[in-house]
C-alpha cells in the first residue's frame, strides 16, 4: 500500500534552565559538525554518506559531546542538502536531526537524547495529532528553535493512502495566478486581492521600520516575523483542501500547470519594483505541494501540464485566432474570435488545463488535436475565419 509522509509539529514545554542550555549546546555542536563535514566534502569532492562518515566521524566524535547517532544524522543532513539544493553555504544552529534512537514518544511526553543525556519534555498534542501518532513507527524527527527562543519537535509520520478508482477521462483543471490565486474548471476560484493587500501592507511596514534603524523597530520586526508567511500558508491549505475534496467527490484526476522557472521568465521582462516583489512572493509552489500531499492521501492522481497557450486557446472550440485583436484576453475576460465565446479568462484556462490533463493521462483516447505542429500548441487548430465575425 502506498504511503504519504506528513509532519506532526508541536511546541516542547521546556521548564528548566539546564534543559535550555542542553538543547542550545546540542544545536551549536550539531551545526558545527555539519559545517566541518561540509568543508571536508568540498575539499575531497566526497558526497557519499558512507565515505564522508569514514572521513569525519572519529575526528568530530573526539572534539564534541555529540552522540554517535547525532554524527550519523549530521552526515545525512550534509549529503541530502547537497542533493536537494545543489549548493550549500553554511549550516546554522537552528535544528538538529533525530532518529529512532535519539527520540521516543510515550504517553503524551517525548524523550530526546541531547549531548549530556536523554531529557523528557511535555508535548501537548491535539486530538488529530494524537490519532496520527498512535500505532505509528516514528523513525525521523527534527528538533528546531525559533527566533523567539521557542522549541518545536517535527515528527515525520507515514500514513496509508486511500485506494480510489478515478476516471481516466475526467479531470479538474487548476489555473494558478496572482490576481486569482487559483481557478478550477468546475467554476470555483479564489481571489488574491486580500492576499496581495496583506503582503503590500507588511512590505510597507518593513520598509518604514527598517529605514529608522532603531532598537524598538527591530523588536517590532521580530514580533511581525512570520505573520505574512502563516497567513499565506493558511490560505494555501484552505485552497488545496477544497480542490482535493472536489476531485475526491467527482472521482476525477487533478491537472495543474508546471510553473517551474516561471519567476525567471517574468523577471526578465521590464517590471517595476512592486510587481517584481509580488512575483518573487508568489507562493504557487507551496500550493502545489499542499495539493500533492493531500491528493496522495486521498488516492487522487495529479498530472502536470505545460502552461504554454492555455490562456490563448478557446476551451469551447479549441482554436487560437491568428489575429490577436479578434481573439484576446483582457484581464479577467476572454473573447474568442471564432465561436464568439465570452467568458472568464481563468475559467477558460482551467478548462484547457483539464482537457490537456485528460489527454496526457489517457493518450489512447485524446481529447485534443494539434493543428499547430511547428509551434507545438496541443489543442489549437487554425482554420479560415468564419463569416459573420465575432458574436
Amino acid at each position: 500500500m502506498a504511503t504519504q509522509t506528513i509532519t506532526v509539529r508541536n511546541k516542547l514545554i521546556v521548564k528548566e534552565n539546564y534543559q535550555h542550555e542542553s538543547i542550545d549546546s546540542t544545536l551549536r555542536q550539531f551545526a558545527w559538525a555539519c559545517n566541518q563535514m561540509l568543508t571536508v566534502a568540498k575539499a575531497e569532492n566526497c558526497w557519499s554518506a558512507n565515505k564522508l562518515q569514514k572521513l569525519t566521524y572519529y575526528d568530530i566524535r573526539a572534539v564534541t559531546d555529540l552522540k554517535a547517532n547525532h554524527i550519523c544524522n549530521a552526515v545525512r543532513r550534509v549529503v541530502n542538502a547537497k542533493s536537494s539544493t545543489g549548493k550549500v553555504k553554511e549550516f546554522k544552529a537552528t535544528s538538529v536531526a533525530l532518529d529512532i534512537r535519539t527520540f521516543i514518544y510515550k504517553d503524551g511526553s517525548v524523550g530526546i537524547t541531547l549531548v549530556d543525556k536523554r531529557h523528557w519534555f511535555e508535548w501537548k498534542l491535539s486530538y488529530e495529532q494524537k490519532k496520527l501518532l498512535e500505532g505509528k513507527h516514528n523513525r525521523f524527527a527534527t528538533l528546531s528553535r525559533t527566533r523567539s527562543g521557542q522549541y518545536f519537535l517535527n515528527v515525520a509520520v507515514e500514513i496509508d493512502c486511500d485506494k480510489r478508482h478515478v476516471s481516466n477521462t475526467k479531470a479538474i483543471g487548476v489555473d494558478l495566478g496572482r490576481r486569482s490565486i487559483a481557478a478550477t474548471s468546475t467554476g470555483k476560484s479564489w481571489d488574491g486581492e486580500q492576499l496581495n493587500k496583506t503582503r503590500d501592507r507588511y512590505a510597507k511596514v518593513r520598509a518604514n521600520v527598517q529605514s529608522k534603524r532603531s532598537r524598538s523597530g527591530r523588536r517590532l520586526l521580530r514580533r511581525l516575523s512570520g505573520r505574512e508567511r502563516r497567513f499565506q500558508q493558511w490560505v494555501n491549505h484552505n485552497i488545496s483542501k477544497s480542490i482535493v475534496s472536489t476531485a475526491k467527490k467527482d472521482c476525477a484526476i487533478i491537472s495543474m500547470e508546471n510553473l517551474t522557472n516561471i519567476r525567471q521568465s517574468l523577471n526578465a521582462k521590464p517590471r517595476n519594483k512592486q510587481e517584481r516583489r509580488r512575483t518573487n512572493n508568489w507562493s504557487f509552489y507551496q500550493l502545489r505541494l499542499f495539493v500533492q500531499y493531500k491528493a496522495n492521501i486521498a488516492g487522487i492522481p495529479i498530472v502536470f501540464v505545460p502552461p504554454a497557450y492555455t490562456s490563448q486557446i478557446c476551451s469551447h472550440c479549441n482554436h487560437i485566432h491568428p489575429d490577436p485583436t479578434k481573439s484576446f484576453r483582457n484581464n479577467k475576460r476572454f473573447v474568442c474570435g471564432y465561436c464568439g465565446a465570452d467568458c472568464d479568462a481563468d475559467y477558460n484556462a482551467a478548462r484547457n488545463i483539464a482537457a490537456y490533463g485528460v489527454t496526457i493521462n489517457s493518450p489512447e483516447a485524446p481529447k485534443l488535436s494539434c493543428g499547430l505542429a511547428p509551434q507545438f500548441v496541443l489543442g489549437a487548430k487554425l482554420h479560415p475565419q468564419p463569416s459573420g465575425g465575432v458574436g
